[in-house]
């Protein structure tokens, strides 16, 4: 279990240092950054507020409010994309 949880922290860094490389190039980094994890965070409250309708939910927790915030709305549709394939 040690291993897993060393691999899931190896790339929850990655990509936020994949995130914080293309968000200094913008010419306003703080904002671009902010809207992007108020984006992921806002899909991830429609994804579950819709729930009723669709009958797909994503659990609200660490790992899913982290890659809501970071990755944004692209991370968000990852998610969805997982739960729905995988069927987990």
């Amino acid at each position: 279990m040690v291993f897993v949880e060393t691999i899931a922290l190896f790339a929850a860094l990655l990509s936020t240092a994949g995130v914080v490389l293309a968000a200094s190039k913008a010419k306003r980094p703080m904002l671009r950054a902010l809207g992007s994890a108020v984006c992921g965070a806002a899909s991830l409250g429609a994804v579950n507020l819709l729930a009723g309708y669709t009958g797909v939910s994503i659990a609200l927790n660490y790992a899913t409010a982290f890659v809501a915030v970071v990755l944004g709305a692209p991370g968000v549709i990852t998610l969805l994309l997982m739960r729905v394939l995988l069927l987990f």
